[in-house]
């Protein structure tokens, strides 16, 4: 394992903190410099750029984006038993590394990049805990004002969740995720991390997923394109007609959007459900 800096390997840092990994924060600690180093890579260049990271742990990601070269970082992390490695990690690049305490499903992003900032839109990159990875994930997608407060978003998820980030119609994996992904950004899985590289091992492959704003998305009221997605995706296997009752008159909607009725959600593209939920606005 290459060494990137001059403080102790990973393992030790744990070993003498006892930071063992807490399944009810969906801790999973990345070890492998080599591998930290290879998404930090993934997400830059990263020069000049705040970088924000959710769930820095012992900081293995963290360490690696600052030595990457990352501007600033600003890592928010809810479990103080790894505020002391981080607080080494600073030390180790003074000026360069910002920690949070706190959950970030709380935390105002768009007002902590004003503040720590450089005038410019963030770049995500994190390791996500498992339990808060999709809230999270759904959170950002949502953001108001849009361009969003971040640049781009290298992320890592289980594969499950990773493939229904980045799914397309007539896909097994196509729903929610996908369709709030694929309206405002253009996502990809980048590569895969096998479960032995964490400390514990999950029972899950991982992934690591690059998310890109989109300019100008399709205008639609968030909340409406929600509704009428999870209507849609409640009753998958059947068709728009019944799975839509919930939502008032199904055909008289599916005619406003030019959608055939015997569809089922799994075949609705993006634009297709921004229709729907601009039609259901318009009622």
């Amino acid at each position: 394992m290459a060494q990137i800096d001059d403080l102790p390997p990973l393992r030790d840092v744990i070993a003498t903190r006892e930071i063992a990994a807490l399944k009810s924060l969906g801790q999973n600690f990345l070890l492998d410099l080599n591998l930290t180093a290879r998404i930090a890579r993934a997400g830059g260049p990263l020069e000049g750029d705040l970088i924000v990271e959710v769930g820095p742990g012992p900081g293995g990601l963290t360490r690696a984006l600052l030595a990457e070269g990352a501007g600033r970082v600003v890592a928010i992390e809810r479990d103080r038993r790894c505020l002391a490695a981080l607080a080494e990690i600073a030390a180790h690049y003074p000026g360069r590394l910002h920690v949070i305490e706190a959950d970030a499903l709380e935390v105002d992003m768009a007002a902590l990049v004003a503040e720590h900032g450089f005038g410019r839109p963030a770049r995500l990159c994190a390791n996500l805990p498992y339990n808060v990875a999709t809230p999270l994930l759904v959170g950002w997608l949502r953001a108001e004002p849009w361009p969003a407060w971040w640049a781009s978003a290298t992320l890592m998820f289980q594969r499950e969740v990773a493939e229904r980030i980045v799914a397309t119609p007539d896909t097994d994996h196509y729903g929610r995720l996908g369709v709030l992904a694929g309206w405002r950004t253009e996502a990809r899985i980048l590569f895969d991390l096998s479960p032995q590289a964490f400390s514990p091992p999950p029972k899950v492959t991982s992934s690591v997923v690059r998310l890109v704003p989109r300019a100008a998305p399709l205008a639609v009221d968030p909340d409406v394109l929600e509704r009428v997605v999870a209507a849609a995706f409640g009753q998958r296997r059947k068709m728009l007609r019944q799975s839509l009752k919930s939502l008032g008159n199904a055909q008289a909607l599916l005619e406003a959007a030019g959608i055939e009725p015997t569809r089922r959600a799994e075949e609705i593209d993006v634009a297709g459900f921004v229709r729907l939920a601009n039609a259901l606005t318009r009622r």
